[in-house]
């Protein structure tokens, strides 16, 4: 195993952030968030999770996806087309394996989305493995651990001063080779031999969530839910979005607009409300049982991989403490139901 000085990692870092874009854990105004740096004296080091997850540098929260200009009679579209090469460092397993849980929606299934595809390319991922699991972990249950590199160009380990190697892609090699000037690092498949293995639970298969569709635990469970959304946004592999055109000028006699793809969510009331004005989830229990078989029945049929990748997330952020663990943990108990 190739080793790496935290110097020398840190002169890397420094240079790099002065040449390119470069996005770590860093603080702003008290929360962790990854964000772009200017400097390795931003970075957060060894401080837990971020409270977002890296998913907005593949796939923001707000983007403008094309411009439309019109002159008279004359309509003129022009594409938004995001090529900024991009370095992001110090990712978390949970977070790189939700991008690859992204990659099989985006990029392997059609249509091919363009401006992720774009942004996934142009971008290297350099990921550290976490020392712990927090209390709202359970990334060993959903099949990954705090050492997975899954998802990741580099995995670093923290051993001492310095850092172990894990190099996944070629994109990672030419970094070790080239800029960290470290010879005959090897590519290392991703695998399941992780430093962790203990799962608390177990998920259900598939076939218990969709035995339990009209179970009226949906219900009970939707009484405490407020519908606001914040688990789809603070989650890895949450991908729903809304499109909406908006003026930005009108003046001449010619009007410009943006189309502006944001951030949805299957929990949100109007989310499927379609023209004429009907609902077919009008209620919350349908909207929150829709997640949570999006997250361990559709996502895993329809892409591969399961929804969720454990980080724990919507746990910790949930005001009503609806805990993803107690859904699983409830569905485990009810078994399959005979027909």
């Amino acid at each position: 195993m190739k080793m790496l000085t935290r110097a020398t990692l840190e002169n890397w870092l420094d240079h790099t952030a002065q040449e390119k874009t470069l996005v770590a854990p860093r603080n702003v105004a008290g929360v962790l968030l990854y964000r772009p740096i200017s400097n390795v004296s931003q970075i957060q080091w060894d401080t837990g999770r971020p409270v977002l997850s890296a998913k907005e540098f593949f796939f923001p929260a707000t983007e403008r996806i094309l411009t439309i200009e019109k002159y008279n009679q004359n309509i003129e579209l022009t594409e938004t087309t995001p090529n900024q090469p991009q370095i992001l460092f110090g990712v978390l397993p949970c977070d790189a394996r939700g991008i690859a849980a992204l990659d099989a929606v985006f990029i392997n299934t059609a249509p091919r989305d363009e401006n992720y595809a774009r942004r996934r390319k142009n971008s290297t991922i350099i990921g550290i493995a976490c020392q712990k699991m927090d209390d709202t972990c359970f990334c060993t249950t959903s099949g990954s651990a705090p050492d997975d590199p899954a998802g990741m160009d580099i995995m670093l380990k923290e051993e001492a001063e310095e850092y172990s190697i894990r190099v996944l892609t070629k994109k990672g090699r030419k970094i070790v080779n080239d800029e960290w000037e470290i010879e005959n690092c090897d590519f290392e498949k991703s695998s399941s031999q992780f430093s962790v293995h203990n799962s608390p639970f177990t998920i259900p298969d598939i076939e218990s969530w969709s035995q339990h569709f009209n179970n009226p635990f949906w219900s009970e469970m939707a009484e405490r839910c407020l519908s606001c959304r914040i688990c789809a946004y603070v989650c890895p592999t949450c991908r729903c979005f809304d499109v909406r055109d908006e003026v930005v000028s009108t003046d001449n006699g010619n009007q410009n607009y943006e189309r502006i793809r944001s951030w949805d969510s299957c929990a949100g009331e109007v989310y499927r409300r379609i023209a004429g004005g009907h609902n077919p989830r009008a209620e919350k229990e349908q909207r929150l049982r829709n997640r949570f078989l999006c997250k361990f029945d559709y996502f895993a049929e329809q892409y591969g991989p399961l929804g969720c990748t454990g980080c724990g997330r919507c746990i910790e952020s949930c005001p009503v403490n609806i805990d993803i663990t107690e859904v699983i943990e409830q569905i485990s108990a009810m078994g399959v139901e005979i027909q």
